[in-house]
């Protein structure tokens, strides 16, 4: 079962519910109980380690950058 992120307009909470795919648009309820939580779209970073051990971008083929938001390593 994927888990989604949603978010509450009423406190302005992030949380996560685990939930079959059928259900992945409907409204979720927060920790705090408020119904209507709305699905947010995750975001994620593809990272590897280099021979020193430190995070790289991964390279997604293609030569391209693989940077996703934030501080990106490839130089651009």
């Amino acid at each position: 079962m994927p888990l989604y992120e949603y978010y509450c307009p009423r406190c302005s909470s992030k949380y996560e519910l685990l939930r079959p795919m059928s259900e992945s648009d409907a409204p979720g309820t927060c920790p705090k109980g408020h119904a209507g939580g709305q699905r947010t779209l995750s975001m994620f970073a593809a990272v590897a380690k280099g021979s020193d051990g430190a995070s790289l971008p991964m390279d997604m083929g293609g030569g391209g950058c693989a940077c996703g938001g934030g501080g990106c390593g490839c130089g651009r």
